[in-house]
């Protein structure tokens, strides 16, 4: 009974306290064009699709953010590699990411250059066929998420960036040019 006690005022107050640590709240939306490409190949190929993600932006600091984000991407294979000459070597990638990563940044208005790290998991399929690799899997595998921009704009409030998923599980990673558009919260 006094543990149950003890565990029901803890709940109580720390509804209350709300976290205190996290300075603002906003979304942020990004669309690009995506890509895939296998650890190691032959014929340097890559495969490009569409990506688009969605990340809840909590600021704890003007340089640190943490940013729980799901995302959306989609590539296939046109038979050629990078010179536009056939293969039959390909990396696609159908799936949805999740995960959070950790966003440093130089807090500089109209440009602030940044740089993020995370894990979080890919669910969908993926097919990895090279000379060095036959990977056909469907399901959940992780990814480490690594991430280089600029925010752009008096409030920082657009986003132009490299992101990029390593899945070690699969031997190739996914990524993207996107541009995002941050929109903060009421509190």
């Amino acid at each position: 009974m006094r543990n149950t006690l003890i565990v029901l005022i803890l709940v109580l107050t720390s509804n209350l306290a709300e976290a205190q640590f996290i300075k603002e709240k906003s979304i942020n939306a990004q669309i690009g064009y995506g890509i895939s490409v296998p650890y190691n190949s032959i014929g340097d190929i890559a495969d490009d699709g569409f990506f688009a993600q969605g990340e809840l932006v909590l600021k704890i600091k003007s340089w640190v953010e943490i940013r729980p984000y799901a995302g959306f991407i989609s590539t296939s294979s046109n038979g050629k590699d990078l010179n536009n000459n056939p293969t039959n070597e390909k990396a696609e990638s159908k799936a949805f990411l999740l995960g959070g990563k950790a966003r440093l940044r130089a807090p500089i208005p109209w440009i602030a250059p940044y740089f993020e790290l995370g894990i979080g998991s890919s669910i969908g399929k993926f097919e990895t066929l090279t000379a060095f690799y036959d990977i056909e899997k469907s399901g959940i595998n992780y990814h480490i998420p690594f991430a280089i921009g600029l925010e752009l704009g008096k409030e920082n409030n657009v986003d132009l960036g490299f992101t990029y998923y390593f899945q070690p599980n699969v031997k190739q990673f996914v990524g993207a040019f996107a541009v995002g558009i941050t929109f903060p919260l009421n509190n």
